[in-house]
């Protein structure tokens, strides 16, 4: 067995209260969760399924995040 790694890019959506989380570059690779480790088995289910039809072509590399300091 394979393990790959993936980076996923979480959110917390203010009219839910339901964290969301996608991975960048990964076409269908997004879910929803109550709590933060429910989230994770989410988005790992929906990887599982999605990769059963072959290794996905990213469309885009998850490179990190950036701080910005403005003034206003």
């Amino acid at each position: 067995m394979k393990v790959k790694n993936y980076t996923a890019v979480i959110e917390k959506c203010p009219d839910t209260e339901l964290y969301v989380g996608h991975i960048p570059g990964f076409p269908g690779a997004h879910s929803q969760g109550a709590t933060l480790d429910e989230l994770n088995e989410n988005l790992k289910e929906v990887v599982k399924m999605l990769i059963e039809d072959g290794e996905p072509v990213m469309e885009t590399e998850f490179v990190g995040t950036q701080n910005l300091l403005i003034e206003v």
